[in-house]
């Protein structure tokens, strides 16, 4: 009896003109919607983790990266023929993003975010997997660029390299200006000097004057090929701009990496080497330092 005559008070209360009664049902009403949506959202749209892409010659140890980065120790591999991609963690000891600027003596938890790799083959009839993903990924958060330092020492495998990443870099500097109108983040993307314990591999500092000197013959190859063909001489017919195809500071006799920060690119060269000679692991150190600052 006693709650029947709680209901018929509460019903009262709820439909009379009172002001307590009018401020209850708009918070209701307001807020209600808005608690909805936030749950169906988060339901139908889960979130996208965060993903790295790895490309470059084949060879230079990719897919060895990929299993030292998702198993803690390169495990044996062959040469990939299509993609593969493995969830990988940020180990204990390196700084995320959101960690970088936190002190030594915070004890608090670290921040350790997974994250995708993707790993896509160094053929040169197979290379389109890396030209679609760069296309296509909405959650692309830095490129690793994997090089044989001790291949690109030989004046063949320093042109094959400087080939596809003058290719990549030109890729990426397209995306960039073609999406100026809207917001678009930097894209940072790593040289890995790979097998630096190699006794015939270049140092990182003079595999990144390499790649300089020979990107800039590319460009120059590739603007001199545009220029005979007669491409770019008509842009009202359709042509393609020679500067659209030009890679970093237009005009420029000599090609250096920092050109392409102007183009929303930040390219770092660090040595390391995947897998070690006898009973000495690999390093994977300065890798894993630019994964964190990505993450």
């Amino acid at each position: 009896m006693a709650k029947a005559n709680w209901d018929d008070s509460w019903a009262v209360w709820a439909f009379s003109p009172s002001i307590s009664a009018i401020v209850v049902t708009l918070l209701v009403s307001l807020s209600l919607p808005i608690l909805l949506h936030y749950y169906l959202y988060r339901k139908s749209v889960p979130k996208q983790l965060p993903t790295i892409l790895l490309l470059g010659p084949s060879g230079g140890g990719k897919t060895s990266l990929l299993t030292s980065f998702s198993n803690g120790e390169p495990s044996v591999t062959h040469t990939s023929q299509a993609p593969q991609t493995a969830l990988c963690q940020l180990p204990t000891g390196y700084n995320s993003y959101e960690d970088r600027f936190r002190s030594e003596n915070d004890n608090a938890p670290r921040n350790r975010p997974k994250f995708l790799i993707l790993d896509t083959p160094g053929h040169g009839k197979l290379r389109h997997h890396a030209v679609n993903a760069l296309k296509t990924s909405t959650a692309l958060k830095g490129l690793v660029f994997v090089v044989d330092s001790a291949a690109v020492s030989s004046a063949a495998g320093l042109t094959e390299a400087a080939e596809y990443l003058h290719d990549v870099l030109l890729l990426l500097q397209k995306k960039h200006t073609q999406g100026k109108t809207s917001k678009t983040e930097a894209t940072s993307v790593l040289v890995a000097a790979n097998k630096q314990d190699v006794f015939t591999s270049l140092p990182a500092g003079i595999l990144k004057t390499r790649l300089e000197e020979e990107i800039a013959k590319v460009r120059t190859t590739r603007s001199k090929g545009l220029m005979d063909s007669g491409v770019g001489m008509e842009d009202d017919a359709g042509g393609v701009d020679e500067e659209q195809n030009w890679l970093g500071e237009y005009g420029s006799s000599r090609f250096d990496f920092a050109q392409m920060e102007e183009h929303g690119i930040e390219v770092r060269i660090a040595g390391g080497n995947v897998k070690g000679d006898g009973a000495q692991k690999g390093d994977v150190r300065e890798w894993w330092v630019w994964v964190g600052d990505n993450l």
